[in-house]
């Protein structure tokens, strides 16, 4: 009978590294800090509850570059997060908007969790820290409130 169990470390074949013995390893491999922005912002967006990332002008930004470039959800991955990475450690900032309803701190830990198993896994770096931010909440009124006053004309004349 084997034992199979479920390791919390990024995979024991990045050991060797960590000891600073990369002799076996035959080269030296690097992974941009935009790269870890990109996996981290995939792996918080398929958490249920988070409606969008990045702050009101990153956004704001973020849908006139989209719309001059033609730039979809590939341009606006790493939208909303910063990180820090280092040789064999990363450390990530989030900026949120919640759904309306949703339990923030639950959310929070999901987000934490997601991203940090995405990270170790796809980048094999250890995540030292996540700060989740979350500046704004999203009403289920707000996208029908726009429409609304855009028809409606003008208030004076």
């Amino acid at each position: 009978m084997s034992d199979t169990r479920t390791e919390t470390r990024v995979p024991g074949a990045r050991e060797a590294n960590r000891t600073g013995d990369a002799s076996n390893e035959g080269g030296h491999t690097q992974i941009a800090d935009g790269v870890v922005a990109k996996i981290a912002g995939m792996a918080a967006r398929e958490i249920g509850g988070v409606y969008a990332m990045g702050g009101g002008a990153a956004r704001a930004m973020g849908v006139v570059r989209d719309a001059m470039t033609g730039g979809g959800d590939a341009s606006s991955a790493a939208r909303g997060v910063s990180v820090e990475v280092g040789e064999r450690q990363a450390a990530v900032d989030i900026d949120l908007v919640v759904e309306y309803g949703t339990a923030i701190q639950d959310l929070a830990a999901a987000v934490r969790r997601n991203v940090t198993n995405a990270i170790e896994r796809m980048a094999g770096l250890e995540v030292t820290e996540i700060n989740i931010r979350v500046g704004d909440i999203h009403l289920p009124d707000d996208d029908d409130g726009q429409d609304a006053e855009a028809d409606s004309g003008p208030r004076v004349q």
